[in-house]
This record gives structure tokens, C-alpha cells and sequence, in this order.
């Protein structure tokens, strides 16, 4: 695989970025491709490993060597076939998973990982360039009718991978448009929303029937969607926000940040009817979470013209380098820097808010933290502390509340009669993905709570497995890391 010395000759090398003050003025991407000549160059990186770790480290089993050497030998069309046949969305993947297989790649022990990642966009992006990306739908319909509900990554991916088996596939989402939180959750400038509509169009050529701004539970009962359908997936995520139980959470400028996000994309996409508006312009703005969502929010306030930006997280700032306690291959708890990072934001960790202060008019203008420390003890869960006396008083017009999910929606599950967790995930068997009402499964942040847009992927390719066996006895759908063998 790749070039013998090739990880000896080569410095590992990723796409660059446009300049700060270029970028900023709008919601384009701003990734610099790479020559051939460079991916060449890292597809040879790749060492040939006895035991490639990078198919563990990834949720989906991608064949990382395989398609490493064909960029390498320059046969992308090869490429492109290999990625897919373990991924229905490398476009996604290559923009927006934090890459484990990355930190699970031999290299990685005492180098600089191959750029994996940025090997598979590059392969994606070449294949619709050129053209192979395109429609293939079933020769034969099976007789049988699925209907998935919620049309991100997991719900997108099983009905593909159900359609391609013969099924007949309805997907509900209750949005305007399809994606779920790739399209309302991630902004623009990580991912335009053209990437979504072409695959979209290509799902359409192949059969998968799009009913958009139908919301299941509320405009048609779930039960009903039971008994029109031969089988129905729930993917509709973990959408229930964590909230900040503080005094002033309820003052005008304290705000969800999906809220936050999901105006602005549809700000961008030219939608005007966006209710009342949440800008962060000419304010001093506070985030408050340091995970991806509050990485995005903060390159959202300083594309409105944010006055300041800060992020507080109540953890600790992680390492540089991977911690003793978390050894190749396992994913590193480590300090990551994203592009929004880089754009102007000041980050402070160990810090907890205490309460927000608002005008007499009810609009926030400040909060109030202080400083903590987390006390760990063997065999119990840490503790957090306040540190005394470390009070402060910051100015903000708007906080952003970026502190991850808590859960499922229950409409859905309470009219069906599904079980669910104390974190409101629903309960599925990890063998089929099946619930405890016959015919109906789920998949993706919905049965596994909150994770990776790359596990929403695996989920929604397993669960379409186990439905068609479910349909049909049996199943040629792939499971995690074979190659795609269709029924029809």
C-alpha cells in the first residue's frame, strides 16, 4: 500500500486555509485545494501496516490503505468505488468528522498521522468532477415500504442503503429542506449546502420518495406512519438542548445556540422569514461550551462583526499531546484548535457561569462567573469546586448556550409505545437495531444519544441492514467495513 519509504520522504500535509481577513466576510468555504502532486505525495504516506488500525478507529470500517494506494498510483476513479462502498457520504465525512481513524493510524505512534481525511474529500470531490457519482437505482422493487423518519446523516444513509435493496423509501423531515443538522446545524463556511442538494437530487434519481416540512407526531401520528408502512426507522436525532438552570437564563439574549445557527444558515440560504433576530453584531458575545457547536457559533459572531468573543468551558484545559491515560490507538481528550478559533475568540477553560444580569428592560447585558477545579478521587466520579473568591463580572449582550444534547424528542416514542433510557435515547437491541414495538428500529444520536456525524453514518447503514432482514429473511446489505453488495 502507498510507497514503501513513503512516510520517510514525505511531511504530512493538509489544505490550507484563506486568510483571516478574506474569509470573514462571508459564509464561503475556504479550504486552499492541494495539487495532485501532494495527495500523491500523502496516499504514499501510508505504511502498509500488518494491522491497519485506522479500520477500528473508524465507526464506518473504511478501507483507508486500499484507497490511500490508489490515490497514490493515481487511479481516483478505483478510489472513489472503494470509499464508497463502506460510505454513502464521504463529502460530509471529509468536511466534518474530527477524523479518529487519524488518531488510530500507526504513523500517528511517533509522527505525523497521513491526512486521511482530506485524502477522502479530495476523492469525493474528483469523482463528481468527473462525473462517476451518479444515480443507480434498483432494477427490481421488492413489494415492501419503509418509512424513515428524519433525514440527517443516519436517516439519509439508511435510505439509500434500503432503496438499494429494492424497498420503497419514504423519508420524513419536519424542516423546509433535507439534512437535519448538516444543513441547519453546521454553518457554510465548514460546508455549503450545495453538497447537500446534489447528493439529495442523486437520492431522488434512485427512487427515495422526500417529504419535507411534514413533522411526524405533530401533522400526522406516528401511529398512522406505522400502519402505512412495512417498516419505520426513527433517526431523528438527540435534539433536546441542555440548558443553563441559572438565574437570568430567561433574559432576552440568552440563547440556544442552535437557535443561533439554525437562523443564520436559513439567513444565508435567502429565507427572510426568520422571526425575531439573533445577531450578534456590534455585541460582546459569550459562548459558553468549548465543543464543535460552540466552535461554530464563534466563527458565526465574527462573521455578523461581533464586537469581542469569548468561549468558557467548565472543564479543564486538556494537553497539546495525548494524555498518559488515553495511549495510541484511543481516541485523545486533547486541546483542538479550530478555524473559528483562529478567526478571534479569547478561550477560557475552568470556568463556570454563576448568573446573567439584564437591564430593567429584560435584555442582558452581563454575567457573573467564577473560576473551578475539579476534584478527583479514586474510584468516584470528579467533583466540581468552586475556587473562592475568583468572582467576575463580564459585559455581554448575548450568551450563546453551546453545552451539547440531553436527549430524544418523546412525541414520537410516547405514541408508539417505545422504551427509552433515563437520557431519553431510545432502547434498541445492539444486535438488530429493533425496539420493543415490532417493525419499528432506529438509529443514529437517536438510539446512542449525542456522537459523531460518522457514527450517525454507521448507524443508519446497520440499521438498514437489520430492517432488511427483517422485510426479506435475509440481507446482502453490508454491515461495518464490507464492501456494498445489493440485493437487485
Amino acid at each position: 500500500m502507498g510507497k514503501i519509504t513513503g512516510f520517510l520522504e514525505f511531511d504530512r500535509k493538509v489544505e490550507e486555509y484563506a486568510p483571516v481577513e478574506d474569509r470573514v466576510k462571508n459564509y464561503k468555504e475556504f479550504t486552499l485545494p492541494m495539487k495532485e502532486k501532494e495527495l500523491k505525495d500523502q496516499g504514499a504516506r501510508c505504511m502498509d501496516c500488518g494491522i491497519p488500525f485506522c479500520h477500528s478507529g473508524c465507526p464506518l470500517g473504511n478501507l483507508i490503505p486500499d484507497f490511500n494506494d490508489a490515490v497514490y498510483l493515481g487511479k481516483w476513479e478505483k478510489a472513489a468505488e472503494i470509499l464508497h462502498s463502506t460510505n454513502n457520504f464521504p463529502e460530509f465525512t471529509g468536511r466534518l468528522c474530527p477524523a479518529p481513524c487519524e488518531e488510530a493510524c500507526v504513523l500517528g505512534i511517533n509522527e505525523d498521522p497521513v491526512t486521511i481525511e482530506n485524502i477522502e474529500k479530495n476523492i469525493v470531490e474528483t469523482a463528481f468532477k468527473k462525473g462517476w457519482v451518479v444515480a443507480e437505482p434498483p432494477a427490481k422493487r421488492t413489494g415492501k415500504t419503509v418509512a424513515v423518519i428524519g433525514s440527517g446523516p443516519a436517516g439519509l444513509a439508511a435510505a439509500q442503503q434500503l432503496n438499494r435493496a429494492g424497498h420503497l423509501v419514504t423519508l420524513f423531515e419536519r424542516d423546509e429542506k433535507v439534512g437535519g443538522l448538516l444543513r441547519y446545524g453546521i454553518p457554510d463556511f465548514k460546508m455549503e449546502k450545495n453538497i447537500i442538494d446534489r447528493r439529495v437530487k442523486i437520492l431522488e434519481e434512485e427512487g427515495i420518495i422526500f417529504k419535507t416540512g411534514v413533522h411526524v407526531g405533530v401533522d400526522i401520528l406516528a401511529t398512522e406512519i406505522k400502519n402505512q408502512f412495512d417498516a419505520v426507522l426513527l433517526s431523528g436525532g438527540a435534539t433536546v438542548r441542555r440548558g443553563l438552570p441559572i438565574e437570568g437564563a430567561d433574559l432576552k439574549g440568552v440563547v440556544q445556540a442552535m437557535d443561533f445557527l439554525k437562523q443564520n444558515n436559513k439567513r444565508v440560504d435567502g429565507i427572510t422569514d426568520l422571526g425575531e433576530e439573533i445577531k450578534a453584531t456590534g455585541k460582546n458575545v459569550v459562548v459558553i461550551g468549548g465543543g464543535d457547536t460552540g466552535s461554530d457559533c464563534i466563527g458565526t459572531s465574527i462573521r455578523h462583526g461581533a464586537t469581542s468573543v469569548s468561549n468558557f468551558e467548565i472543564l479543564g484545559k486538556p494537553p497539546v499531546g495525548r494524555p498518559e491515560d488515553q495511549p495510541w490507538p484511543f481516541w485523545p481528550m486533547r486541546l483542538r484548535t479550530s478555524s473559528s478559533h483562529k478567526e478571534g475568540v479569547e478561550r477560557f477553560f475552568s470556568i463556570s457561569t454563576k448568573k446573567f444580569i439584564g437591564d430593567k428592560d429584560g435584555n442582558l447585558k452581563g454575567l457573573i462567573t467564577s473560576e473551578v477545579e475539579w476534584i478527583t478521587q479514586p474510584g468516584q466520579r470528579p467533583i466540581l469546586k468552586e475556587v473562592p473568591g475568583t468572582e467576575k463580572e463580564w459585559k455581554c449582550e448575548l450568551a450563546l448556550l453551546a453545552m451539547g444534547f440531553t436527549g430524544s424528542e418523546m412525541t414520537i416514542a410516547e405514541q408508539l409505545g417505545l422504551k427509552a433510557d433515563a437520557r431519553t435515547n431510545i432502547k434498541a437491541s445492539e444486535a438488530d437495531y429493533k425496539t420493543n414495538v415490532p417493525g419499528v428500529f432506529v438509529a443514529g444520536d437517536q438510539r446512542r444519544g449525542q456522537s459523531l456525524i460518522v457514527w450517525a453514518i454507521s448507524e443508519g447503514r446497520q440499521a438498514a441492514h437489520h430492517i432488511d432482514t427483517y422485510l426479506m429473511g435475509t440481507s446482502y446489505l453490508p454491515l461495518k467495513g464490507e464492501g456494498d453488495l445489493p440485493r437487485v
